[in-house]
């Protein structure tokens, strides 16, 4: 169902980034996630805005979750999966996906650090980021806005990743609450997610230190 939300979502939104790499690192996840999570997930990758994403089409193969090219103010809907266009910015506000062109030329907007900052101020300690393989550092500023608010911030553990730039700058910033492989991220959300009074128990990680599994 598209549309204006009228409130916050009930539900975990998880705001997911990727950069060079990525697309292996989503299929990875959504093989390992649940169809029915009771979790929605917001997908920021980067995009050359000259040509048209088959983002949605591959990881459909991978998921029974619909998936979905966002639109302009979609209201976001639980065991569902967005992505963002090629060339957009997105936020969310209310549970709502807004886009709007980014003001820099691409190369130097940072879209994950956008997105990952709004759903934090949207979703204060029921948000969840996570920053997947990529180049240099997008992501990290918008992690520490999540942590700040009281949320998780999962990366993936370097190693694994076919580019550790992005998630190992996260690591080195302090901004990661869990450092785990793709296909342990789904497990562990359940786990989080499902925990007795979630929202109201979720503790602030001091920066200094990362739970490593």
């Amino acid at each position: 169902m598209q549309g204006l939300a009228v409130k916050a979502a009930s539900f975990p939104i998880v705001g997911i980034g990727a950069s060079a790499g990525g697309v292996e690192a989503f299929e990875q996840f959504f093989r390992a996630c649940s169809a029915d999570s009771g979790m929605a997930f917001v997908l920021v990758l980067h995009l050359n805005p000259n040509f048209e994403s088959r983002l949605a089409e591959i990881l459909q193969r991978n998921t029974t979750m619909p998936v979905i090219t966002a639109l302009d103010q979609i209201a976001v809907e639980v065991n569902h999966v967005y992505i963002i266009p090629p060339g957009q910015e997105m936020s969310i506000f209310n549970g709502v996906l807004h886009l709007s062109v980014p003001e820099q030329a691409h190369g130097w907007w940072k879209p994950i650090n956008v997105f990952l900052r709004s759903l934090a101020e949207d979703q204060a300690q029921d948000a969840i980021g996570i920053i997947l393989s990529g180049t240099l550092s997008d992501g990290t500023l918008g992690l520490r806005a999540i942590l700040d608010a009281g949320g998780i911030c999962m990366v993936q553990e370097p190693s694994t990743a076919k580019w550790d730039g992005m998630p190992q700058s996260a690591i080195t910033a302090g901004y990661a609450t869990h450092i785990l492989p793709v296909e342990k991220m789904p497990a562990m959300l359940l786990k989080l997610t499902r925990q007795s009074a979630f929202r109201q128990q979720v503790p602030r990680i001091p920066r200094a230190r990362l739970s490593v599994a």
